[in-house]
């Protein structure tokens, strides 16, 4: 009942609801497009590594999220917010030119400035959540902005493949640009009063690490994401056993697509409940709480059990994003509004940049260790995370205090 009223609460208010709708709309066609670009090059080139490349590209520029944060800084966000969607969508148009090889350049080129143009994107709309909805609210909406998120990564894959199938991918990369055009017009249509970009009072190294520092001098907000990078480092470790779990099972490699879909399901569950859930616990028992049932999740997965499995997938799609939804709702509320955009890029980055390391290390891991003592040590490695949660505020303004960053700050 608690948590029908507050997802009502958010979806009565009109700038939350546009916002929401708009990161529906745009996630369908973005979640269509990561998996049709890979079999567009798979059907190209009959390469995996090729294939694997296109989420490389994808992901590559998160690590320059500090760097493209000041950007939204520099501008006004919702003017921006639309100016990124509409050239996103005219970009996506220079896809239909790719008919052989020969064209995998573009392709790549494109997948990457449609990276680096989210990392802008994200950080704007973070920007304009913040501004736009009201701060008692704000973890609601990171809930149900996770359940929207997650809820399009079931429904949209499987849409994308049946359009790749029937018309090709130049027709994904077109349903994809449509998306982006429906969601410029729900954000021309929010009412979000922004005061005018402050004149620069520094360099732009020096503005761009301002973000970072703010993360790190604030006693709130540095455990929640140094606990979100340790989390997803471990989480990435274990994205990269997923295969060998499937094998293990003696399946065939496409019921990971199963264990996607139920891992997908607990994300959703756990996003409608995160804003009764938060008032209640506080962000850092929030964190702790879903850290320790995703490392639950990962430490079991290593019996060969189908429903053992199943469980633990949706343990782990429940667990995970409760530090993510934490730490950005944090950030949102503990920043100050001409600062917003830098620190929730560089968050961004310190979050899910340790990701990307985990897939690399665990598929290095994998063969020659095998994935159950894997499995096992990382479940009980990962409450780790949970340690900077632990420390008191006082300790962790002292730590603050002493870093380096003001003598040296890049």
């Amino acid at each position: 009942m608690t948590t029908t009223w507050t997802a009502a609460r958010v979806l009565r208010d009109r700038d939350a609801g546009l916002c929401l709708a708009g990161v529906v709309v745009s996630g369908f066609g973005t979640s269509a497009l990561w998996l049709a670009s890979g079999v567009w090059v798979k059907d190209l080139t009959g390469s995996d590594g090729l294939a694997a490349l296109c989420l490389l590209a994808l992901w590559a520029p998160v690590l320059a999220g500090p760097v493209l944060g000041t950007l939204a800084d520099r501008v006004r966000r919702k003017p921006l917010l639309i100016a990124t969607n509409l050239g996103l969508a005219a970009l996506l148009l220079t896809l239909f030119t790719v008919r052989s090889r020969d064209g995998l350049w573009l392709l790549y080129a494109v997948l990457f400035v449609y990276g680096a143009a989210g990392i802008v994107h994200d950080a704007a709309e973070s920007a304009v959540v913040a501004a736009a909805v009201d701060g008692s609210l704000l973890g609601d909406f990171n809930g149900l902005r996770m359940t929207a998120t997650e809820g399009m990564k079931l429904v949209a894959p499987l849409a994308g493949a049946g359009i790749y199938a029937a018309y090709g991918g130049p027709c994904v990369a077109f349903l994809d640009a449509v998306t982006f055009v429906l969601a410029t017009g729900l954000y021309a249509l929010l009412r979000v009063h922004e005061d005018g970009p402050e004149p620069p009072t520094a360099g732009w190294r020096a503005r761009t690490v301002e973000g970072a520092r703010h993360l790190w001098r604030h006693e709130r907000l540095r455990p929640l994401v140094l606990a979100g990078g340790s989390t997803m480092l471990f989480a990435g470790l274990n994205g990269a056993m997923v295969y060998a779990v499937v094998d293990g099972l003696g399946r065939s490699p496409a019921y990971a697509g199963v264990l996607f879909a139920v891992q997908g399901t607990g994300s959703v569950l756990i996003g409608t409940v995160s804003g009764p859930a938060l008032r209640r616990l506080g962000e850092r028992r929030f964190a702790a709480c879903g850290i320790a049932l995703f490392a639950a999740g990962v430490a079991f997965r290593a019996i060969p059990s189908d429903p053992v499995t199943l469980v633990c997938s949706a343990a782990i799609g429940a667990g995970l994003p409760c530090v993510l939804i934490a730490a950005f709702t944090a950030v949102q509320r503990e920043t100050p509004g001409p600062l917003l955009g830098r620190a929730a890029a560089t968050a961004n980055t310190l979050l899910f940049g340790p990701n990307a390391v985990g897939l690399a290390v665990g598929a290095g891991l994998v063969e020659p260790v095998g994935h159950r003592p894997v499995l096992v040590v990382l479940g009980l490695v990962a409450p780790v995370a949970v340690a900077p949660l632990l420390q008191s505020p006082a300790r962790a303004s002292r730590t603050a205090s002493r870093s380096p960053s003001d003598a040296n700050p890049a």
